[in-house]
């Protein structure tokens, strides 16, 4: 009777959760904190809408699917798999429930972005006892197994978004200096014929960039298409055209962008074959050309891919490639020079094998340029000895091997990877649950400074995988039903000189966060330590540099209420930073802010109303805090010096087929009569954008 009445009653645990709003989940769970990740999020948040759009079929998910959410730890993605093999597909979304792994704001969120499907049967309450010692490799098996027809049938979907930002201000740029109009607007198709084929078209035009003149012939200034095929018999994933790759853990290539510290700690393990579509109006960072894994057995997988396409860079002549570029800007007649006049080429494979709860895989790589990357023929002191260790030469290679063990309480992996010259860049990880509510980890990762890949993104200070070695420790605590403590500490060192840092360093970085949830109230409690120190040549004691230190404390509080069709969020940011110029002489720099959210949902229509009120010194106490924004868009802005912040968001479904949204935001300083600087410059002390968007779904 008991087990009978199971599945209403996780149904019922969870019909809040899956009406709960995607946006503000991921900003909970992933802890948004500076600006370490700005980038990549706007890149993260592009795929989670595509993704949020399709919903994953939980009743023919594949382990590749489940590894697409960047929020899923490697032993959940291991444990759902394994679940859905032993009991068959869910009844309800309720059942994400009875996955130890995955705690109640994890189902919340994946239960935005997964369905039951069409496929769904019934299931006896029998089947909810276990079935055997199956494992969650056989469940991949199982998936790929079934007949399926080389051109499926199936429902056709797809539809057209427009947006565009028009702002009420006038900079100098767009006086005298830019080649287009001020406004950003942006084309969005995308066509699903069924579940295995999809189609895609983003055109691309940034504020101040010519359309239809100039060298942008065709329109818009960037353009990303693509085709993709996925589980066609053997065939797993095929995407032809733009596309992203994160092959293992980053070491030889990782084309999704770093996602910061705080936001990687509890993920930072999980080994992956991702072959994803470029959908995102950024200009920089994708490939072009082809990629596909084909099975060549239950356990075995084999994916190549080839890649061509113009860069933007600057040139030393005609001889070499002085810097490569990935703003995307191309406003001003030297940002258009510079477009499109370099050209790089790539190609690689990887065998990946996985059994159990192992898996390894081996991954090559080649790449290089129509012209050598120029070098720094002389190395002073100075602030550019950083430069020394760029890559040289025009053509690159790389090897690397991962490994890894995802148990239910112990979870290992690693990746080792060597450039052409034999330089070295290693990363391993061990994540250990003692009990249930704790959760131990430790990465260590050496990038040697000689290393070069190209490509590459992985875990560190900045992502780069090179002049870095390090270790973190840390852990997460369910230290009662609602309390949750997380806590790391890292120390990295830098043998060679960084940008704004001219002798090896060495830094350490500590957080500590506690999070209570009970019904509707969330509180947020988070400090922050970030020491970097540096040996001091101007100035000596008996021929020893001292030692200066540069110090960054960041401390959040923040009070969530959850009402249903009204959710708040109150948010104070405070910041203090200390910077040393010589052994005697420092500067510091203070700033707080008080932000307010609201959002309210009604049938369907979406308001959210955001303010803030900042005061720092200066930009070294900085402070970020994420709003909601319109499909396919992030906005994380930086507030510093003394200023009010307002935004106000709708949004309003017409039917089933259109929907429409607008976001009026505006920034207004009470210490200044300008903004920005240079060709950005505004001769004002607000600055206030209005952006729309209209969709139309078949």
């Amino acid at each position: 009777m008991l087990l009978s009445l199971l599945p209403m009653v996780l149904a019922a645990q969870t019909n809040h959760e899956e009406h709960a709003d995607w946006q503000q989940l991921m900003e909970q769970l992933m802890d948004l904190d500076d600006d370490e990740s700005g980038e990549a999020w706007e890149q993260q948040y592009e795929q989670l809408a595509d993704l949020y759009e399709q919903k994953i079929d939980l009743a023919t998910a594949t382990r590749e699917e489940l590894e697409q959410l960047p929020f899923l730890r490697a032993e959940q993605v291991e444990q759902l798999c394994e679940y859905l093999y032993r009991y068959g597909p869910m009844q309800s979304l309720g059942e994400l429930a009875m996955i130890e792994s995955l705690d109640a704001q994890t189902r919340q969120l994946l239960a935005q972005f997964v369905k039951l499907g069409t496929a769904t049967t019934a299931r006896p309450a029998s089947s909810l006892q276990k079935r055997g010692d199956q494992k969650a490799s056989a469940y991949n098996d199982s998936v790929y197994n079934r007949k399926q027809p080389f051109f499926p049938s199936g429902e056709t979907k797809g539809g057209l978004l427009l947006t565009a930002r028009i702002p009420f201000y006038e900079r100098r740029g767009d006086k005298n200096g830019y080649l287009g109009y001020p406004y950003r607007h942006t084309l969005r198709y995308t066509m699903n014929l069924n579940r295995h084929l999809r189609f895609g078209l983003v055109g691309a035009q940034d504020s101040g960039e010519p359309f239809f003149s100039n060298k942008n012939t065709l329109g818009y200034d960037h353009y990303s298409f693509y085709a993709q095929a996925r589980r066609l018999g053997r065939l797993k994933t095929l995407v032809v055209g733009h596309y992203r790759l994160r092959l293992g853990l980053g070491g030889v290539i990782c084309n999704n962008l770093y996602l910061g510290k705080l936001s990687m700690f509890d993920r930072v393990g999980r080994i992956t074959t991702a072959i994803t579509p470029h959908s995102s109006r950024m200009s920089a960072n994708y490939l072009q050309g082809a990629a596909a894994t084909i099975a060549l057995s239950g356990d075995l997988d084999l994916t190549a891919f080839v890649s061509y396409r113009k860069i933007d860079a600057t040139l030393a002549g005609d001889s070499a490639i002085r810097t490569r570029l990935a703003t995307g800007y191309h406003r001003t007649p030297s940002e258009m020079e510079r477009k499109n006049n370099a050209s790089e080429w790539l190609m690689g494979g990887r065998l990946s094998w996985q059994h159990g709860h192992w898996q390894a895989g081996l991954t090559a790589l080649a790449n290089g340029y129509d012209l050598p990357l120029q070098g720094v023929s002389e190395v002073g002191q100075g602030t550019s000895s950083y430069r020394a260790i760029y890559p040289e030469g025009k053509t690159f290679g790389n090897v690397g091997i991962d490994y890894g063990y995802h148990g239910r309480r112990l979870s290992l992996s690693g990746e080792t990877a060597i450039d052409k010259e034999g330089a070295l860049a290693t990363i391993n990880t061990l994540s250990f649950r003692p009990v249930a509510t704790l959760r131990l980890m430790a990465v260590q990762r050496f990038y040697s400074y000689h290393y070069h890949a190209l490509h590459a993104s992985s875990f560190g200070e900045s992502g780069n995988v090179q002049n870095e070695s390090g270790v973190l420790l840390g852990a997460t605590w369910q230290a009662a039903p609602h309390l949750q403590l997380l806590a790391y500490t890292d120390y990295a060192y830098f043998p060679w000189a960084r940008y704004q840092v001219s002798q090896s360093s060495h830094a350490t970085d500590h957080l500590l966060q506690l999070r209570w949830r009970h019904r509707q109230l969330t509180l947020l409690a988070r400090y922050r330590l970030r020491l970097q120190q540096r040996d001091d040549s101007s100035v000596e004691t008996d021929g020893i540099p001292p030692l200066v230190t540069r110090s960054q404390h960041r401390l959040r509080l923040a009070v969530g209420y959850d009402l249903g069709r009204l959710t708040t969020r109150t948010q104070l940011d405070a910041a203090f930073s200390h910077t040393p110029h010589q052994a005697t002489t420092a500067t510091n720099s203070r700033g707080w802010m008080l932000g307010q959210t609201a959002d309210y949902r009604w049938r369907r229509l979406m308001l959210s109303v955001h303010v803030a009120y900042f005061h720092t010194d200066d930009y070294d106490s900085r402070l970020y805090a994420y709003e909601r924004n319109l499909r396919y868009a992030f906005s994380f802005p930086a507030y510093f010096d003394h200023g009010l912040r307002g935004a106000l968001y709708a949004s309003y479904s017409l039917g089933r087929h259109f929907t429409a949204a607008a976001k009026l935001s505006t920034t207004h300083y009470f210490d200044r009569s300008t903004i920005g600087t240079g060709l950005q410059q505004i001769d004002g002390s607000t600055q206030t954008d209005l952006e729309l968007q209209l969709g139309w779904r078949l």
